[in-house]
């Protein structure tokens, strides 16, 4: 079932600015914190060296990951 799971997104370009500022204040107010404590943080599968990028690649279009594939600068 895990795999089956969608987060969606939206854009804010339809709304006033006022919205997107009330948008913007609720995200600092009540997500940002959860952040900064740790409470929320993506999921990492794993992390490549730059030079890895085609085996990055090759995980990602075999789908066995579960989570975000890194590419690092070392």
């Amino acid at each position: 079932m895990m795999r089956r799971q969608t987060i969606t997104g939206s854009t804010l370009r339809p709304r006033s600015v006022a919205e997107k500022a009330a948008t913007a204040a609720a995200l600092h107010g009540k997500i940002w914190p959860l952040i900064e404590r740790g409470e929320v943080r993506p999921v990492i599968d794993r992390a490549f060296a730059l030079a890895e990028a085609a085996a990055a690649h090759f995980l990602m279009e075999s789908s066995r990951h579960v989570g975000k594939i890194l590419l690092t600068l070392e």
